[in-house]
């Protein structure tokens, strides 16, 4: 009975979870009318075609644009943080430098502070730097990252200093050892870093919104938050902002699958540590 019911609590929560991607996938092939008196059904009356068609040729819904943005500020503010805060961890973890201790608590500091309160001074920077609306400034202000920094930092706590002490031996400088000997050890934290990262920028709208108002720099989020003020159009169109925001968890789900080995390597790590 206890097995029993510990399943059925897992299969509940597997329904719940589930069941809201299950429904954007039908609505999708719903028509607006349809959609409107049948929410939640699961039959789309009648079977239609028509949203992903207007995806791919309706000006007014410029779809691959907006994928193409998100696709490419993503990618860049990734790698970035990649670079960055696995650079910035190094340092305040093994580097010895007057104020690192100063800096590192900054950085916690930051950290608690809500990114809404930044909203306007980013706005302005933007704008004195003439770096409104475009890629540059869409993606300059999302390369550093607290967590990032703080995640990395802790990585390399874990390393064993020995390792780097023979690297050091061999003639190996610093940026040597940190790229051949110390990076690769730290391989499921760069995951996690990716995996979070992307999922963040590809999601990002607050900042996004300060940084362009210029419809050629539209991202997915930008471009459904218009749609779903009614910007694009008259009417509901569920079908329309569901089928968007279904295609919009697409390529999280493929990193997040793609890196998913290196969440549980991180797992069994600490717990052989433990």
């Amino acid at each position: 009975m206890r097995r029993i019911l510990g399943y059925s609590v897992l299969a509940l929560g597997a329904v719940l979870y589930l069941a809201p991607f299950v429904i954007q996938l039908v609505t999708s092939f719903k028509t607006d009318p349809d959609a409107v008196a049948h929410p939640l059904s699961l039959l789309p009356d009648p079977l239609s075609t028509d949203t992903y068609r207007r995806l791919a040729t309706d000006p007014a819904v410029d779809f691959p644009r907006w994928f193409g943005n998100s696709l490419l500020v993503t990618v860049c503010v990734t790698l970035g943080r990649l670079l960055v805060d696995a650079l910035a961890g190094y340092g305040l973890a093994r580097l010895r430098w007057r104020g690192r201790d100063a800096v590192f608590g900054g950085i916690l500091a930051v950290m608690s502070v809500p990114g809404v309160v930044l909203l306007i001074p980013k706005f302005l920077v933007l704008r004195q730097l003439s770096l409104y609306n475009s890629y540059l400034g869409m993606v300059l202000p999302l390369l550093v990252d607290g967590m990032g920094i703080f995640l990395m930092r802790q990585a390399f706590l874990q390393v064993p200093r020995e390792v780097e002490e023979s690297a050091t031996v061999d003639g190996a400088g610093v940026l040597r050892t940190w790229w051949s000997v110390v990076l690769p050890m730290v391989r499921p934290a760069l995951a996690t870093l990716a995996v979070l990262s992307f999922q963040g920028s590809w999601n990002e709208f607050t900042g996004l919104l300060v940084a362009t108002s210029d419809p050629r720099y539209e991202t997915l989020t930008l471009g459904l938050a218009r749609l779903v003020s009614g910007a694009l159009g008259q009417g509901e169109q569920l079908p329309l902002k569901l089928t968007i925001a279904m295609l919009s968890t697409v390529p999280v789900l493929v990193v997040f699958l793609a890196a998913r080995k290196y969440f549980v390597n991180s797992q069994l790590s600490s717990a052989v540590k433990g």
